[in-house]
């Protein structure tokens, strides 16, 4: 299985610290927030890594290199400008191959553990969903019997991880530019075609100043 770490974002919320560093090389720790990915990654058995980029994007590539350090091989989609996620990925397709990929944001800090996603996938996606943070109360999706919904206002839903076992399938009929993920996976559910699971463990959407400093605490206070 291969993986698409996104990081194309500017991070314009966490400014200062993103005018002159790419978001995902922003520490935590001393550790920028894409290391901790490549190392799961690398640890659960995934070792074909693709990165696509846009903001200050050379420095990820000057600091991950080919990935030999960290016992994977990565390969860059290089944007000019920002494509969203789904245009993102669309680029980045004919690095990934026909066979389902995981995907993971590159903005945001977690412990789940990457090897369950390597399984057969049943549909088009498999999203990972956690409890609503407390900066996006509604939520995204509706999680139930093991198949993914869009939200239903009173209902419980949750929120969207940003990670996710995807089928280049989804994107059948897409075409070069910038779009977002969101309503392929929408239009993808609508045929039940998007499964899905609730994770509890450790996860944050480092989008903020307070949210790293939250990554901080939680990586200081280990187990």
């Amino acid at each position: 299985m291969k993986a698409m770490i996104l990081a194309a974002g500017k991070g314009e919320r966490l400014r200062p610290l993103t005018l002159h560093t790419p978001k995902p090389l922003v520490q935590a720790a001393g550790v920028p927030l894409i290391e901790y990915h490549v190392r799961a990654l690398a640890a659960a058995g995934v070792h074909e890594l693709v990165i696509n980029h846009a903001w200050l994007g050379q420095q990820i590539e000057d600091f991950l290199g080919d990935g030999g350090r960290f016992g994977v091989s990565i390969r860059y989609s290089a944007e000019g400008e920002p494509l969203e996620t789904g245009g993102g990925i669309f680029r980045a397709l004919p690095l990934l191959g026909d066979e389902p990929f995981l995907v993971v944001n590159g903005d945001i800090f977690t412990d789940y553990p990457f090897a369950v996603l390597d399984k057969p996938l049943n549909g088009l996606a498999h999203l990972v969903l956690v409890a609503n943070p407390a900066h996006h109360q509604a939520g995204d999706f509706c999680l139930a019997q093991g198949r993914v919904s869009d939200a239903v206002v009173g209902q419980s839903n949750l929120t969207y991880s940003g990670i996710a076992l995807l089928s280049p399938a989804l994107f059948a009929g897409c075409r070069p530019g910038a779009f977002k993920l969101a309503p392929l996976l929408r239009n993808a559910m609508a045929d039940g075609r998007v499964s899905g699971e609730a994770f509890s463990g450790r996860w944050v959407d480092v989008g903020t100043h307070e949210r790293l400093a939250e990554v901080e605490r939680l990586l200081a206070q280990g187990d």
